[in-house]
C-alpha cells in the first residue's frame, strides 16, 4: 500500500511503526533522507550494533536518540529512533530507562518499539504509563500491537474509552474488532459514557457508536482488523 505523500517507486511505512516491517522502514529513511541525515543514521545504527550496552553513565545510542529530531527532521525522527532501538538490541530494562528518562518524542518511540523488541508482557507498565497522559500521539502509541497482545482487559477497555475522551481516532487501535467483539463489559461503558454525554447536552464521538457496534457478539468472527486500523 503506498502511503498518500509519496511519490511512486517510494517504500511507504504505512500509518504505525509498530505494525510495519523495519526493513520497510529503513528502506523509507533511506530514501526519504538527505545525504547528511542519511550518513548520520547509518553511522549510528553501526554506533548501536556495535555497542549495545551502557558504556559510562550514558549509552552511545541514548545519545543519537536525543539527536533524531535534529538530525532527520520531525518528520522521520520516530522511525529513525525505532531502527536505533532496534540495532541497540534495547531489552526492556533499557526500554524503561530510556521511557522514564526521555522526551515524550522518546517515549512514544519506545512505545512503537515495543512489538518488534519486546515478545511478551514485561513492558506493559510503559503501556499503562503512556495511556494515564493525555498526550494525544503518545495514547495513540500506547495502543498499538504490544496493547493488543498484552494488555489485560479491564485496562484495555479504559484504552478505549480515554481514546474516545481525548478525540484519539479508534482506528489507532490495534485488533480492535477482535478484542472487542462480544465484549458485554465495554458495551455497558461505552452505553454509559453515551448517557453521560447526552446528559450533559454534549455530542456522543462518532467513533463510539462504531466501537458499541463490534461489541455485538453476533458480528462476523472473520472480521479481522487492517494493518492500517481498519476492520473488515
Amino acid at each position: 500500500m503506498t502511503h498518500p505523500h509519496t511519490t511512486p517507486g517510494t517504500p511507504a511505512i504505512g500509518t504505525s511503526l509498530a505494525l510495519t516491517p523495519l526493513d520497510e522502514v529503513h528502506a523509507h529513511l533511506d530514501v526519504c533522507l538527505g545525504q547528511g541525515s542519511r550518513a548520520w543514521l547509518h553511522q549510528a545504527l553501526d554506533e548501536a550494533s556495535v555497542h549495545p550496552g551502557t558504556h559510562g553513565p550514558i549509552s552511545v545510542w541514548e545519545l543519537r536518540l536525543a539527536e533524531a529530531g535534529r538530525r532527520c527532521g520531525p518528520a522521520h525522527a520516530d522511525a529513525a529512533r525505532v531502527l536505533i532501538l532496534h540495532a541497540a538490541h534495547a531489552d526492556t530494562t533499557a526500554l524503561t530507562r530510556v521511557y522514564r528518562q526521555g522526551t515524550a518524542d522518546e517515549r512514544r518511540a519506545v512505545l512503537h518499539a515495543l512489538p518488534h523488541l519486546v515478545a511478551g508482557p514485561d513492558a506493559v507498565p510503559l503501556v499503562e504509563d503512556a495511556l494515564r497522559t493525555n498526550d494525544t500521539r503518545l495514547l495513540a502509541a500506547a495502543v498499538g500491537p504490544y496493547a493488543a497482545r498484552h494488555l489485560a482487559p479491564h485496562p484495555w477497555r479504559h484504552a478505549v474509552l480515554k481514546c474516545l475522551f481525548t478525540g484519539v481516532p479508534v482506528g489507532s487501535v490495534a485488533g480492535l474488532a477482535r478484542r472487542a467483539r462480544g465484549d458485554t463489559e465495554l458495551a455497558r461503558m461505552l452505553d454509559d459514557y453515551a448517557a453521560e454525554r447526552t446528559a450533559a447536552g454534549r455530542p456522543v464521538p462518532e467513533d463510539l457508536y462504531r466501537v458499541l457496534a463490534l461489541t455485538d457478539s453476533a458480528a462476523p468472527e472473520h472480521a479481522t482488523d487492517d494493518p492500517h486500523g481498519k476492520e473488515s
